[in-house]
């Protein structure tokens, strides 16, 4: 079987997306998943994503991480869009479904993607650290340093710890201020277990932390290490909510697959 695949960067988030309208994708193959997403033997990513039409919005987007379980993927949400304009299913402006429901979307202008995130509760203390759910499960640290650190050891200790065993595990995000309304985001993903050089719902989760005691509209400039991202967001009393997510997505290459011999 001979799979066609397009490769996608969201600042340096990298995916195999698949125009899986005619619905003949595996999607319960777990180990052509993992075959898939191996950086060795295979295309290489840090996660797939299915594309297909959806009688009530403009898609169905579903995202596999590189170990096959599913989850919401923020940057790949947005290189979605993009691959859904290419394809006629999405337009300027319109919603699409995903693993967590709904997402508006718009793409004001070049190559760059905005996506519209799921309100989030308040911001949780657990061993003195933040932890949030941005339609992934994240912890977020602070620290003065971000080049200096281990960020797999200090990633992997956190992951696993039994506080997060409820939400499977969790993502870990490590921040630092660069000043009043721009940070530094380093982060440890679940699924990819290891580093990635930016995530959508971790830069979310940081902005959010970043702003958690100022009651109010923001935008929070986010820099990683596959480029910048921009979040907007109001803090109320509840949590947060109208929650964007926006930054630049490119097209690297196209391809066939070949599953078996």
């Amino acid at each position: 079987m001979q799979l066609p695949f397009v490769k996608y960067s969201g600042t340096g988030n990298d995916f195999i997306l698949i125009d899986d309208r005619g619905r003949n994708f595996p999607e319960h193959d777990s180990s052509l998943i993992k075959s898939m997403c191996d950086r060795h033997f295979g295309i290489g990513s840090d996660g797939l994503m299915l594309l297909r039409e959806h009688d009530e919005w403009d898609f169905e987007m579903i995202f596999f991480n590189p170990d096959s379980s599913r989850s919401l993927c923020g940057n790949g949400s947005r290189c979605s869009v993009h691959f859904a304009k290419e394809l006629g299913m999405a337009k300027d402006s319109g919603k699409f479904t995903t693993t967590d429901g709904i997402h508006a979307y718009f793409t004001p202008k070049g190559d760059e993607v905005e996506i519209s995130m799921s309100d989030v509760g308040l911001v949780q203390t657990i061993q003195g650290m933040d932890f949030l759910n941005t339609g992934s499960p994240h912890l977020v640290i602070r620290r003065e340093n971000l080049d200096s650190m281990d960020i797999l050891s200090e990633g992997r200790k956190w992951r696993y710890n039994d506080c997060f065993a409820d939400s499977g595990g969790t993502n870990v995000n490590f921040i630092q201020d660069i000043d009043a309304n721009t940070i530094r985001v380093r982060t440890y993903e679940r699924g990819v277990e290891s580093e990635t050089w930016s995530c959508g719902t971790g830069v979310t989760a940081a902005a959010l932390v970043k702003m958690q005691n100022r009651m109010g509209r923001h935008r929070v400039n986010v820099n990683t290490k596959g480029g910048g991202l921009q979040v907007k967001f109001v803090r109320n009393e509840s949590g947060f909510s109208e929650i964007t997510l926006r930054g630049p997505v490119l097209k690297i290459f196209e391809g066939i697959y070949h599953v078996g011999k």
